[in-house]
């Protein structure tokens, strides 16, 4: 019987091992696909730079103006899990990426897979960007080329076990990695809103701050942009619904506006990461802060996505 039992387990061991080694096995693009993009546009591409907030977090620490365009990376993301270190993603061959081919900028970008056939982890916003269109990535990719190469290798990230281990981020995609618009849109939604769907769920990847996360770090798209608290530990990014605490008293216009000069309707300016934010979108067509905008009304209304904890006198 003791025999029977201790063979029964071992085939439960070596069957839960199958498929937790199928379920995290890296997954890329079609290479059919990949082949089929069209040709990458570099003034689109640019826009779509200041869209996805590339230079928010691999610019040189401190960089202004032109200088925010040298792509070193040197950011460190503290989190729960430990610290990320922000790669050097400039054109630079040995430190960046300037010998990345197309398929491995897309593969990275949509599927969190980096040319070594490793899972990137889910603080490099991959699980929004998958929602971009294939053309799109194309246009970032030849914009991207354009950029200076600057040395300068940044340190691997410091996470403890079992964080550690890359293969166990198959896992949380498999649990969390969502490629499908998160709001379904009513059936007669404009072609604004759609388009604002498109920039916040996807290149703008609003939700990777603004909506709150499980003990895994899995959004909770149930509280889409309900608010969160802040990943740098200090206080908490805002609800960006038009529920309780959220933006409701603001116009289009005014939201429109605050991602183009960083001021609310209050005329204070917004600050922390959000200041970078608006650095990048100050770089963005009217019309599609305004898609933002509408998209962002359009939304369900949800009350605050996080608990300020209670303060004691």
């Amino acid at each position: 019987m003791i025999r029977k039992l201790a063979l029964a387990a071992l085939f439960l061991a070596i069957a839960g091992g199958l498929v937790f080694w199928f379920i995290t096995i890296p997954k890329t693009l079609d290479p059919q696909v990949i082949a089929d993009a069209p040709a990458g546009d570099v003034t689109r591409g640019e826009m779509l730079f200041w869209q996805g907030g590339c230079a928010a977090c691999h610019a040189g620490v401190g960089s202004k103006d032109a200088e925010r365009l040298k792509l070193v990376g040197g950011l460190v993301l503290k989190s729960p899990f430990g610290n990320f270190h922000v790669p050097n993603i400039s054109m630079d061959a040995q430190d960046g990426i300037g010998a990345w081919d197309f398929a491995s900028f897309a593969n990275a970008l949509q599927r969190g897979v980096s040319p070594k056939g490793e899972h990137y982890y889910p603080s490099f916003p991959y699980s929004s960007y998958a929602r971009m269109t294939l053309g799109d990535v194309s246009d970032l990719y030849a914009f991207m080329k354009t950029l200076p190469a600057v040395k300068g290798k940044q340190p691997d990230h410091e996470l403890p076990f079992p964080f550690n281990i890359r293969r166990s981020l198959g896992g949380w995609k498999f649990l969390f990695f969502k490629q499908e618009p998160v709001v379904t849109l009513a059936a007669d939604a404009s072609a604004q809103v759609k388009r604002g769907q498109y920039l916040v769920e996807g290149p703008g990847h609003c939700g990777e701050c603004h909506t709150p996360r499980n003990l895994l770090g899995g959004p909770k798209f149930s509280q889409w942009l309900s608010g969160a608290p802040n990943p740098e530990g200090k206080g908490f990014i805002p609800n960006i619904t038009i529920g309780e605490g959220g933006i409701d008293a603001w116009s289009e216009d005014q939201i429109a506006s605050m991602l183009k000069d960083g001021f609310n309707p209050d005329f204070d300016s917004v600050g922390g990461s959000m200041a970078d934010v608006v650095t990048n979108w100050s770089h963005v067509s009217d019309e599609d802060r305004l898609a933002v905008a509408a998209y962002l009304k359009a939304i369900p209304k949800l009350a605050d996505g996080y608990v300020v904890p209670a303060t004691t006198n």
